[in-house]
């Protein structure tokens, strides 16, 4: 086992990361720009590194500065969290060159699955079911327009190295494609430093759905099961769930099995999420795999009772999995909500000072968070300050337990998205589970039109 683990990261998942090394008997080391020297992270690791100023390019995705402080303070392994550089290829054969452990998948892997044409090729050999779409990059408009007319409107253009909603387009004629093409070739640019867009079929209203899997260096190869994450707001999940209500055990099953063999065909190893659009015929097809931790792993935990953040150090230690697929058991429904520093109606920002911050706990009630009374929410990172998680029995137990503990919470001083979640959690869709990338857009239709959600919470 590691002795002492450096965390390329910032906020509640550093303090995620923090209470995993302490339950190993692991020491801590924490890097911070200037804008966080005050957080919690820095207070509760049992060293600390400023690693430059505010911006993220200066400080947290500067690689040279995040291994020097890995060598300062003699870490034998950087875990990266998500976000910032958790899939990123170059950190991790870095760590490797300067023989510091990088906890996550080899640089090989992450390089290609991060390649999303490319990964699409090698599930499509491994037997996954994918969307029809370009094979690879569409470097001109007169390509993209023939992969677009052979496969049939509306498609969907997205950033082979893309992520977070960035760098997609929907587009539902051909008269729109030139302009969807570019913009997306612009906003990959600026967001990845990769401007390269690929083409495939655009999937009306599916559900969005996750597969966690665990893989050692041995050859084992397991999933704990799924995530729904459809309810999103322009590609940004909202609100996440284990189990989908939209799977049966024998779906959950089959897709499972897919999802190992995948696996095992690219060598996966440490945590990773697979993730699928599954059609109102209940089709499933492949979008994507994750080479990292996810922000919703929680909900995973919580029904299966494996602590994933422990697993993928003790993978990266050299340790064997201490189970097997057969003995991965799911018990009742958990949901998470991503509480978010933002105006709940215009979506706008809220940095600032939080002067209360108080989240009741109570059975089956989880809170990760960065947050505090008389913190400051910095204007320069992502707009979420803490996760929710709750499980109930069943997901109507889940549901009760979720608005309990939102209408329960005072946080004042900032805007939140908690008046948001309590809608959602309400809205007579949502409660029977009809469930798809379009939920918001018909949520907010509702609201417009007066329909029931639209009274203050």
């Amino acid at each position: 086992m590691f002795k002492k683990i450096l965390i390329a990261n910032r906020g509640e998942i550093a303090m995620r990361i923090i209470f995993a090394c302490r339950e190993l008997g692991v020491k801590t080391v924490a890097v911070y720009s200037e804008a966080d020297e005050n957080s919690l992270h820095v207070r509760f690791a049992d060293e600390d590194v400023c690693i430059g100023p505010a911006r993220s390019a200066d400080s947290y995705l500067n690689v040279p500065a995040v291994i020097s402080a890995a060598e300062i303070t003699g870490a034998d392994a950087i875990h990266p969290g998500y976000g910032f550089l958790s899939e990123s290829a170059y950190l991790a054969e870095v760590c490797e060159a300067c023989h510091i452990k990088f906890i996550g998948p080899d640089p090989q892997v992450i390089r290609l699955m991060g390649d999303k044409a490319r990964a699409r090729r090698v599930m499509r050999k491994a037997g996954v079911p994918i969307l029809p779409g370009s094979e690879g990059p569409v470097e001109t408009e007169e390509k993209a327009l023939k992969v677009a007319r052979d496969i049939g409107f509306p498609v969907i253009v997205k950033a082979t190295n893309g992520g977070g909603g960035r760098g997609m387009r929907v587009v539902r004629a051909a008269g729109e494609l030139s302009n969807a093409v570019k913009t997306a070739q612009r906003e990959a640019e600026a967001a990845f430093g990769v401007g390269d867009v690929y083409i495939e079929k655009y999937v009306e209203s599916p559900r969005h759905i996750e597969f966690q899997i665990l893989g050692d260096q041995h050859g084992s190869v397991v999933h704990l099961g799924e995530r729904e994450c459809s309810i999103q707001r322009r590609h940004q999940k909202l609100i996440e769930e284990s189990p989908s209500p939209g799977l049966t055990e024998k779906m959950r099953r089959r897709i499972g099995g897919i999802v190992i063999d995948a696996a095992k065909a690219v060598q996966y190893t440490n945590a990773g999420t697979f993730e699928f659009l599954m059609d109102p015929d209940g089709r499933f097809y492949f979008m994507e795999a994750n080479t990292r931790l996810q922000v919703e792993h929680p909900v995973t935990e919580m029904v299966t009772g494996i602590d994933i953040v422990k697993e993928q150090i003790r993978i990266a230690a050299g340790e064997r999995l201490g189970f097997k697929q057969s003995d991965v058991t799911f018990t009742g429904h958990s949901i998470e909500c991503r509480v978010n520093a933002e105006d709940p109606e215009t979506f706008v920002p809220s940095p600032g000072v939080i002067h209360v911050f108080s989240i009741p706990g109570g059975p089956g009630v989880r809170i990760e968070t960065l947050a505090h009374s008389d913190c400051t929410i910095s204007p320069y990172y992502d707009s979420m300050i803490a996760k929710i998680i709750v499980h109930g029995r069943d997901r109507h137990e889940a549901i009760a337990r979720m608005r309990r503990t939102l209408e329960m919470t005072v946080i004042e001083g900032i805007k939140t998205s908690i008046p948001l979640h309590l809608r959602i959690l309400s809205d007579p869709e949502f409660v029977s589970g009809k469930l798809s990338t379009s939920f918001m857009d018909r949520f907010f239709a509702r609201q417009r039109t007066g329909g029931r959600l639209a009274e203050a919470v």
